[in-house]
């Protein structure tokens, strides 16, 4: 199970918010308030915290993507299709570091495995930046491929809703 913090609202917005900064339907002033927010939970909390999130919402959509069984036909079947597919998006954007690559893949293979991704990830240490910006466009690569399979622009939207509602109390 991922930690409680991981769990924080705030945390899981401003994850979430991050894909909001790279969504290009995201109107200018949004994206303003969403990079705010971002940094916001980052100096309340950490940057680390922030990626172990953005990891625990790959794990989310992960879920989503792939339903419990065998694929159906002309399914997405998540290991010959998701991840390789994932990580070939991945390496077309200019701005992520190639050399994050594996660990992208091992979040991704351990939430298909149905194992925690955040747990998976801790084992390895502290997130560093190029990685956690990685895993920031595999969110983004996952909510697109997630509205574009259910052909209904902002389903992942709804997703996120109802993690959130069902995440920690907020304190206070």
């Amino acid at each position: 199970m991922a930690s409680e913090a991981v769990l924080d609202r705030d945390l899981l917005h401003a994850a979430w918010d991050s894909y909001r900064i790279l969504e290009t339907r995201t109107p200018p002033q949004e994206r303003i308030d969403a990079q705010r927010r971002v940094q916001s939970a980052m100096d309340a909390y950490s940057r680390q915290d922030v990626a172990r999130a953005t990891v625990f919402l790959i794990g989310v959509l992960t879920a989503h993507l792939t339903p419990d069984g065998p694929p159906e036909p002309n399914g997405l079947d998540p290991l010959s299709d998701l991840i390789p597919g994932v990580l070939r998006r991945l390496s077309r954007i200019e701005t992520a570091d190639a050399a994050q690559a594996p660990m992208v893949a091992g979040v991704i293979t351990a939430a298909v495995l149905g194992q925690d991704p955040v747990a998976w990830r801790d084992q390895f240490g502290t997130i560093p930046p190029a990685e956690a910006l990685a895993h920031t466009y595999v969110l983004w690569l996952l909510a697109d491929l997630l509205d574009t399979l259910t052909e209904t622009p902002g389903a992942t939207d709804q997703i996120m809703q109802e993690t959130f509602a069902s995440s920690a109390p907020d304190a206070g």
